[in-house]
């Protein structure tokens, strides 16, 4: 399998394209052609566990990787992970299930393919003949860096860095960070928002300068971001593991169509799932459900893309994202895989914030998409009230996913649209944000984090991960700031 650049003639094999995260050109990569899965293959696949049916996916994508080996390193990644499915599909009501995503090391969705990413990225070296050290740049609204964080300390060869914004994290996501241990890692608060973290990582990896500089100190640069496919390419195969599940579990027939409801910010988890359908599971809609920065629900519902609006600091921080870096691969795919129209669109968008995509493209995205979004009250309002009915608790981005899902099913009544089973896709721990949580489902409020934790607690009688219980007592590593203009000066200190 061979993947090319969304904006150029770049074409590269699939170890390359992980090693190297970004196309030279600025594009992502994309793979040549989406390989089919059959319904007699996905009937193969019931009797799998998740480790093999993820390695049957990625298999797909990264020929080159010996399927065994891959498989022997899912096993170790998500053994890892508490209980003995790392996404288990719990069921609400008929028709209603959560696909929970926050039973790894940092309680967050991230896990499922940050702690395969190291691997991945360690093998596409070998496979590629690199000896250089690997330096993993990565840009956080809150748990990407903390999962990259500890999926890639003390491994051999690499380096990594996170850069969160200082006051655009939850306190327990900042604490997972500045606490992390590894002789390979450091972490930096910058000044500003996630999007001017984004953009200057990006400009380290699209500057010439920076990367022969590092080539000098024998350092190559690589991501651990979405827009690497390596940490895409796990993420598709949750989404069939879901849809087996409700095969298995007899809630559906094989070749029924299923909908997911994905709480959406930087787009690459909803664009797992469409790179699920492209390969022909039987997915039916897609609701991409957002926070107050409402840029994607205006975006699928309008066919312009502008991020020149307020940024809102809310309390679901990890979807506070005004420039959503994987939509670029959907751009790509519903142009016709247009190159030159969709390097076009991202200039810009880097030299004006918006973009427009043309009638019949619009029509092709609200094919696959719904979008809606979710203001701070109405999310509490919806934790609380699916806490009392179901006794459920869900965390603040969960809380925002479940609350469009339900406006989708009311307007699939009075529209009166097919009606499908809804998996709603839990991204975090309730515990990664207990003062939000807290605050949901009673209306109180606590200052303190782990306070908050024990509260929950008591409430719910949900288990507390051991890994947040023991944050309380490690100490701050990490204390450095800096502006987002000078992140490659940190990048220097560093590696030395």
């Amino acid at each position: 399998m061979y993947f090319v650049s969304t904006r150029g003639n770049e074409r590269v094999t699939g170890a390359q394209a992980i090693v190297q995260g970004l196309a030279k050109d600025g594009g992502l990569f994309v793979p040549e052609f989406f390989p089919a899965v059959k319904q007699d293959e996905l009937a193969l696949m019931l009797e799998m566990d998740y480790p093999e049916r993820a390695a049957h996916i990625l298999h797909k994508y990264l020929d080159e990787y010996d399927k065994e080996e891959l498989l022997s390193a899912l096993k170790k990644a998500y053994a890892q992970f508490e209980g003995n499915d790392p996404a288990p599909l719990v069921k609400v009501e008929n028709g209603m299930f959560m696909l929970e995503l926050f039973h790894g090391p940092t309680c967050a969705f991230k896990d499922m393919a940050l702690t395969v990413l190291p691997y991945l990225l360690r093998k596409g070296c070998d496979i590629c003949g690199i000896k250089e050290e690997i330096l993993v740049l990565v840009a956080t609204s809150g748990d990407t860096g903390k999962a990259a964080l500890e999926g890639f300390k003390d491994a051999a060869g690499v380096k990594i860095m996170a850069f969160y914004p200082e006051d655009g994290v939850s306190k327990m996501q900042k604490l997972q960070m500045c606490t992390q241990e590894g002789d390979n890692v450091n972490v930096v608060a910058v000044k500003g928002n996630f999007d001017d973290c984004q953009t200057a990582v990006k400009r380290i990896f699209h500057s010439d300068r920076c990367k022969e500089e590092l080539k000098e100190k024998n350092v190559l640069l690589s991501s651990a971001n979405s827009i690497n496919f390596g940490r895409l390419a796990p993420q598709i195969a949750y989404y069939f593991s879901a849809y087996l599940d409700l095969v298995s579990s007899e809630q559906i027939a094989l070749g029924d169509k299923v909908d997911f409801t994905v709480p959406t910010g930087n787009f690459g988890n909803i664009l797992a799932a469409y790179y699920a359908k492209q390969m022909g599971l039987p997915v039916g809609t897609l609701v991409c459900a957002s926070n107050k920065n409402n840029v994607l629900t205006d975006f699928i519902q309008s066919g312009t893309y502008d991020c020149k609006r307020s940024f809102y600091k809310t309390m679901s921080p990890s979807m506070d994202i005004l420039v959503s870096s994987n939509l670029e691969r959907l751009i790509y795919e519903i142009s016709g895989r247009d190159a030159a129209i969709t390097k076009e669109r991202m200039e810009k968008l880097s030299s004006s914030g918006r973009y427009e995509i043309t009638a019949a493209e619009a029509q092709k995205i609200r094919a696959s998409f719904f979008a809606g979004c979710t203001s701070e009250d109405d999310t509490v309002e919806c934790m609380y009230e699916f806490f009392t009915e179901y006794g459920y608790p869900m965390d603040t981005h969960t809380g925002v996913a479940m609350n469009v899902a339900q406006r989708y099913e009311e307007k699939r009544a009075e529209e009166k649209w097919e009606e499908r089973p809804m998996v709603v896709v839990s991204t975090a721990s309730p515990y990664k944000f207990p003062q939000d949580v807290l605050y949901a489902l009673t209306g109180n409020d606590v200052k303190d984090s782990f306070k908050g934790i024990k509260r929950i607690n008591l409430l719910t009688a949900m288990k507390v991960p051991e890994n947040l219980k023991a944050l309380r007592y490690k100490p701050v590593r990490f204390k450095q700031t800096a502006h987002a203009d000078k992140l490659y000066q940190e990048v220097l200190k560093f590696i030395g």
